[in-house]
């Protein structure tokens, strides 16, 4: 497999988005399923994962949680960044995620919506003293089986909503969105605004929920 950057850089996209995590997570206070939703509709994970040279070898993991939330708030500041022993949950999440986004190739946003942070970082009382190996290929069957899933319901989950939540804050009706997630009624024809409402929630495009999405 041809990969998106030089293992050169590795290193440093592990370090990188193990600062993100830790950062944003433990001292910023975000939620890791929104603050992985911020990371993927602003773009930045597409540059991380092509190997943009800006962000894997121009910033730290605390710049680029800045330029994140900077794009989405604008004006907002984060509070300074501390000193961390880097032996956090969150911080072995990202480098250990960094490798297997490298080692596959898949997208970020693929990745999030079949296996949420939350679950990646509860792998680490199992995995963080095991060879990086074992976490790739428990991650590449965790990815496996989540395929079968719509892509509603995995974006839903990586959200870390419940159908009901999802249901309450969007307006669209519980039955509807079961039926989606059933495949029991076609999303790709289901009316505008509902998608759109959805969408809204779930911090995607509407292109996003559609399981046959037109070029």
């Amino acid at each position: 497999m041809t990969r998106a950057y030089s293992e050169f850089y590795l290193s440093n996209a592990k370090n990188r988005l193990s600062q993100f995590f830790d950062y944003g997570i433990n001292q910023c206070g975000f939620d890791a399923g929104w603050l992985t939703s911020l990371f993927v509709i602003t773009g930045y994970a597409e540059q991380f994962e092509r190997g943009n040279p800006a962000i894997l070898a121009g910033m730290s993991g605390a710049e680029l949680l800045q330029a994140v939330i900077t794009k989405v708030y604008h004006n907002k500041v984060l509070p300074e960044p501390r000193f961390t022993d880097g032996k956090t949950p969150e911080y072995w999440a990202g480098w250990a995620l960094a490798e297997y986004q490298w080692y596959s190739g898949k997208r970020f946003k693929d990745i999030f919506e079949r296996i949420p942070l939350p679950k990646i970082i509860e792998m680490y009382s199992v995995y963080h003293e095991m060879d990086i190996s074992a976490f790739i290929d428990t991650m590449e069957l965790f990815y496996e089986q989540n395929t079968s899933d719509t892509k509603l319901k995995r974006i839903r989950e990586s959200r870390g909503l419940t159908q009901a939540e999802l249901s309450e804050v969007s307006g669209v009706k519980l039955r509807s969105i079961q039926m989606y997630e059933q495949r029991m009624n076609d999303i790709d024809k289901a009316q505008a605004q509902t998608l759109y409402k959805m969408s809204r929630v779930l911090g995607c495009s509407v292109e996003d929920l559609l399981e046959k999405p037109m070029n």
